[in-house]
């Protein structure tokens, strides 16, 4: 075998990354940092594909290596042209056969350290749930608990700031976990980006130090979370934040004003409380938003939905919610969510 093989623990090891699978593979998950060749594009692995099952193995693979080998040509004259003699990557693909294969023996022709991840993103992606299964179990969490609008997530950007450690999985997600948390300027990510992304985040925490984190339910909008950091959240310290409720709703509209420039999205997101409320309290709420009271809006979604939703799951899912400290912010601005976040542990 011209090129070496490496396992995914020494992926850190080498210069570059290099995932040969198509745009479509990638684009749904990828290890972090890795660069896209592919070998062959969505449309042809679906034509070598087609050619496998309707005609035969071997007219599969005459026509995927001509298409490999001019992909790869274009790749060594516009992405790998420049990289010295010393250079060192490390190719993958789905499980480590073919397409990376075919790429690695020519780098490695070429005179470069080529090597091949043993097992491809398979072996990856099984390192990720391993660590989404594991590493939860020695975090020290401290769990904010608090009713929406209270101020949760710009006190996680606080702590940040402050040289805290914090998990923010909303902002992982892109999404604010409700039935009106969609970010309509940003897609949520797949659910395995969301997984690599979230392992890679615990991996580097310090077990020592606390790690503050939201409390949240099972999905984050359409996004999963793994199940033993959920049993660990709910094993762990709160800190019950509140705020008053003409600060929430001032939150609140300043958070969600893209819904203030689009009335009409807005109106089709509370449709889904249809199952929850009455056709005459959406009716009420859509006559709130078509008259531009969106303060009185927002004012009763917190009393007649959030929180009563929000208490309920919490005293349910968080046991020692009834012993937290209670941490009480009469304002949610920059400057006072830095001083208050001033005397928590670190």
């Amino acid at each position: 075998m011209l090129f070496k093989l490496a396992n995914v623990a020494q992926r850190g090891e080498f210069d570059e990354v290099i995932d040969v699978r198509s745009p479509s593979e990638f684009a749904e998950d990828h290890i972090p940092g890795a660069i896209n060749c592919p070998v062959l594009d969505d449309a042809e692995r679906a034509r070598i594909g087609t050619l496998y099952k309707q005609v035969s193995p071997f007219a599969a693979r005459k026509a995927g290596a001509a298409l490999a080998a001019r992909n790869i040509a274009r790749h060594l004259e516009e992405r790998f042209a420049d990289h010295p003699k010393s250079w060192r990557p490390l190719v993958y693909c789905w499980r480590g056969g073919q397409r990376s294969g075919a790429m690695a023996i020519i780098l490695a022709q070429i005179g470069w350290s080529a090597h091949q991840l043993e097992g491809g993103y398979k072996a990856y992606r099984h390192q990720t749930l391993d660590r989404l299964e594991r590493l939860p179990q020695n975090l020290r969490l401290r769990v904010l608990c608090g009713p929406t609008g209270s101020g949760k997530s710009r006190l996680l950007q606080a702590l940040a700031r402050a040289g805290h450690q914090t998990l923010d999985l909303e902002a992982l997600a892109c999404h604010r976990g409700s039935v009106l948390g969609r970010l309509p300027d940003r897609p949520q990510p797949s659910q395995k980006w969301f997984d690599t992304l979230l392992a890679e985040r615990l991996a580097g925490f310090d077990p020592a130090r606390p790690v503050y984190i939201e409390a949240e339910s099972k999905r984050v909008g359409f996004i999963a979370l793994p199940a033993a950091l959920m049993r660990r959240m709910q094993q762990s310290a709160c800190l019950m934040v509140e705020a008053p409720l003409a600060e929430r709703v001032r939150l609140l509209l300043e958070d969600y004003d893209f819904y203030l420039r689009d009335p009409a999205m807005l109106k089709q997101q509370l449709g889904f409380l249809k199952d929850v409320h009455s056709r005459r309290q959406l009716d009420d709420w859509n006559e709130m938003i078509a008259g531009g009271a969106f303060a009185q809006l927002v004012s009763e979604l917190l009393s007649r939905h959030y929180d009563p939703l929000y208490h309920r799951s919490l005293l349910r899912h968080y046991p020692q919610l009834a012993d937290a400290p209670r941490l009480t912010l009469e304002r949610l601005d920059a400057a006072a969510l830095d001083d208050a976040v001033a005397g928590l542990p670190a």
